[in-house]
């Protein structure tokens, strides 16, 4: 990757896209993908059930890890799955922001050090998420219903395995049944066992797939998708503010693109992003 000097002792440098982890077919990215976009984001999906290479670390403006029915001890059959926890410790600690969701929490937990074991049984439907307190006045989980005000957050569980904390994490959220529902590492690293990306398409999307009586729909999904949209462009927002402070101290100009206006943002008919995913993000990580 080349960066080019600009006028006044500025250094241009290119847009690097979010990269997003897909592992099966219907289990891409859902609302992540659009939020991504319409804040100005390339978005490329990397399809490893297709076999296709992960990236560089050094070519991603951030990275998104979704679900899937494998867990994260089938590396006899996932190969795939140890390369994938390879990268994600490695963008985290070259500080890039980082959200896994669902099997991505569970390969998160395992690159920072923590461990995932099978739960006492499927927790799999709509439901909600309590916060801890940390959770509560967390930038992106919290400002839901204003820091401590609110202590749920509404979102889709389709899961049986579970996390521990990593060393340092900060825990966010819980359920009765599974203690370890998300975790912060840092300011940009997050975990979250729960499904918020949950939109009208993915749930389609999902429905081959759910158990016998699981249904997806009406105004539970709805809420859903409207505070997981909130939610995720917390995570965006935050992520490139800090962006934006690194480029200040680094003297790097990213303007050149907006004052020229290029459109870097995903291209849906070209397979990447939104367009690719067939609204998918529905993994357990629990076989």
């Amino acid at each position: 990757m080349s960066w080019r000097p600009a006028s006044g002792g500025r250094v241009v440098a290119p847009a690097r896209p979010w990269v997003i982890l897909q592992h099966v077919p219907h289990e891409g990215p859902g609302l992540i993908g659009e939020v991504l976009s319409d804040a100005g984001h390339e978005v490329a999906v990397v399809r490893v059930d297709r076999g296709d290479a992960l990236p560089d670390h050094r070519a991603m403006g951030g990275l998104v890890v979704m679900g899937g029915p494998m867990g994260v001890h089938d590396g006899d059959v996932h190969p795939w799955l140890a390369a994938e926890r390879s990268l994600l410790s490695t963008a985290v600690d070259e500080g890039l922001p980082v959200l896994g969701v669902c099997l991505g929490a569970q390969q998160l937990a395992v690159a920072l050090g923590g461990q995932v074991t099978t739960g006492p049984a499927p927790e799999i439907g709509f439901g909600e998420v309590e916060l801890t307190a940390a959770g509560r006045l967390d930038p992106v989980l919290g400002p839901e219903y204003g820091g401590l005000a609110g202590t749920t957050v509404p979102c889709v569980h389709w899961h049986h395995d579970t996390f521990t904390l990593p060393v340092g994490a900060t825990h966010l959220a819980a359920t009765r049944a599974f203690p370890h529902q998300a975790f912060r590492v840092g300011d940009l690293v997050y975990a979250l066992q729960f499904h918020v990306e949950v939109d009208r398409a993915l749930a389609g999307a999902w429905a081959p797939h759910l158990p016998d009586g699981v249904v997806l729909d009406g105004p539970d999904l709805a809420r859903v998708e409207s505070v997981g949209r909130r939610l995720v462009r917390r995570f965006v927002d935050r992520a490139a503010a800090s962006d934006r402070s690194v480029d200040r101290a680094a003297g790097i100009d990213r303007s050149v693109d907006r004052a020229a206006g290029i459109d870097r943002s995903v291209d849906r008919t070209a397979g990447l992003g939104v367009g690719d995913s067939t609204g998918g993000g529905a993994g357990d990580g629990s076989r």
